[in-house]
């Protein structure tokens, strides 16, 4: 009976100890949802303010900071689609057309030159691909002026050839370090076996390390579209004549084309350009973690 009376009083301060344990655990990732959700409408703020002024009229868009909607004015979205000569989906089809060669070239060019680097034995190897690393932290202003000249004399100039051809150059390093990354996480083993059964390095390329890479590939495509979709300043130097715009030139002659800008047209159109961007991300997100986890770590 000693026993039991003892032994009562030492359990309850045990188990209250576990229940504000349970309690804690439960309150911290609470805690941690409710901030990460602040954090994330804090940042969505200004697209969310976007959405809501291409619905209000001119007269209210910067006097209201707010969300709220009084006055709905869908008209915005019918007078930036037709403020040109061509309706707006001329420009996005440029823009589409640019991202699809660029995506192509990538894709094609960034894996053949990776799978050489990861896979290849060749001489001054480390050299060139640390020349390769360093082309990364080259500005683009840097080069810019002699690409103009060398497409000027070409008389590229005013066409799209001068965002696409060079994808298919490997110009991207970004995209080259990435897949070899990915490739060197490959097991060589895979490759001695294809070459025992007489396969060189086209077939093992195309047949085994293609088909292995699909979430390099995703990623690759995923950053190229968005990059070169809100591509600005390379394609204000090179395109010219309005009808060959993309959607980034389109938003600014919205912009310049009069004196008294319709704001609520141009945020009505910043929301039909980010549209397909979202809608990209959002189809490829699976594949775009995969491949940056699948190549950070190796």
């Amino acid at each position: 009976m000693t026993d039991r009376t003892v032994a009562v009083p030492r359990s309850l301060p045990v188990t209250r100890s576990h229940a504000a344990r349970r309690g804690r655990r439960r309150i911290r990732p609470l805690l941690k949802h409710v901030l990460l959700v602040a954090c994330a409408l804090t940042m969505l703020y200004p697209v969310l303010w976007m959405v809501v002024s291409s619905l209000r009229p001119n007269d209210e868009i910067f006097r209201k900071a707010g969300l709220a909607l009084t006055h709905l004015r869908v008209e915005n979205y019918t007078g930036g689609w037709n403020a040109f000569s061509q309706p707006f989906s001329h420009f996005l089809i440029n823009s589409l057309i640019v991202v699809t060669g660029a995506i192509l070239g990538n894709l094609l060019a960034c894996s053949l030159a990776a799978y050489a680097f990861a896979r290849l034995d060749f001489r001054a190897k480390r050299l060139w691909f640390a020349v390769m690393l360093v082309t990364i932290m080259l500005p683009v202003h840097v080069i810019i002026v002699p690409q103009y000249i060398l497409y000027s004399q070409l008389g590229w100039v005013n066409t799209f050839l001068p965002l696409i051809v060079p994808k298919f150059l490997a110009t991207d390093a970004f995209f080259i370090f990435l897949m070899v990354q990915f490739i060197r996480g490959i097991p060589r083993e895979i490759d001695e076996a294809a070459r025992i059964d007489g396969a060189g390095h086209p077939r093992i390329f195309f047949n085994i390390i293609l088909p292995l890479m699909v979430p390099a590939l995703a990623t690759t495509a995923i950053f190229t579209f968005i990059w070169t979709w809100n591509d600005f300043y390379t394609q204000l130097i090179y395109l010219t004549d309005p009808d060959k715009y993309t959607t980034p030139l389109a938003l600014r002659a919205l912009v310049d084309q009069q004196s008294a800008t319709d704001w609520g047209s141009v945020f009505a159109m910043s929301v039909v350009s980010l549209a397909p961007v979202f809608l990209v991300f959002l189809a490829g997100q699976r594949f775009l973690l995969r491949g940056i986890a699948t190549t950070g770590g190796k």
